[in-house]
């Protein structure tokens, strides 16, 4: 299939093995996209002749440097951070009242969803063509905004994505200054069915779960709608601006 629209011909997806970041490989495949970049932590991937599988760990900024360099040789024009955690690997969940706050359990949550991403920024920024569009997006969450916060709760959560904001605004006034095209940007994809949020599932409203596959579709298609000047912002999946 051809390439459409302003769809990559080479991309990477970190957390290729999730509901979304495996739904984005599929989608930019049947775009046209000639090669992805799909990492995980066993360094496995979904099938395909385009795809190259990496390893690397979130909390291990060896393993984001070293899967940058492989991508050297065939630079991406696209970088997406579909990872991120809302429950613990322990059985944790996101915090209903401060009286559940946890030092361990919140450094955890600025690890995976604001820090990780951010040394993945560090890494393949530097990659990004500067004679063409590029865009580096990660996931974040519309809970992360400050003046839509209407209910509270969920605080380790809610603030990791606020932080990874402001780091993402704070790399698109940056990479400005050497990269006239380039987009920086958060995504909010609204609830999927994934892993993520299947303990949450539960009080949704008919419609209000989005597949995978849907999900990926209406994300890279607002990726492939935004132009440098809405760099810095975060987009939900209907590419409505997202208030800080």
């Amino acid at each position: 299939m051809d390439k459409v629209g302003n769809a990559p011909r080479r991309a990477a997806i970190f957390g290729s093995t999730g509901g979304i970041g495996s739904a984005l490989c599929d989608v930019l495949t049947a775009r046209g996209c000639e090669i992805i970049y799909a990492g995980s932590r066993a360094g496995s991937g979904p099938a395909g002749e385009n795809i190259r599988p990496f390893a690397f760990d979130l909390t291990d900024e060896a393993s984001i440097e070293a899967a940058a360099k492989l991508m050297k040789d065939a630079l991406p024009e696209w970088v997406i951070v579909a990872s991120g955690v809302l429950t613990l690997a322990d059985g944790t969940g996101p915090e209903r009242t401060y009286k559940r706050l946890d030092s361990g359990a919140m450094a955890q949550a600025f690890a995976l969803n604001t820090i990780g991403p951010a040394l993945i920024a560090k890494h393949v920024l530097p990659l990004m063509p500067r004679d063409r569009r590029c865009v580096f997006a990660a996931l974040s969450a519309r809970v992360g905004s400050i003046s839509d916060n209407g209910l509270g709760g969920w605080h380790s959560y809610r603030a990791s994505k606020a932080a990874l904001n402001m780091l993402l605004r704070n790399f698109a006034i940056e990479i400005r200054r050497t990269h006239d095209e380039a987009i920086v940007v958060g995504l909010h994809p609204g609830t999927v069915d994934t892993a993520l949020s299947e303990p949450f599932q539960s009080n949704l409203l008919e419609g209000q779960l989005t597949a995978p596959d849907k999900a990926a579709r209406d994300l890279i298609g607002v990726l492939e709608a935004l132009s440098p000047a809405d760099s810095g912002k975060v987009f939900d999946y209907a590419g409505e601006a997202v208030a800080p």
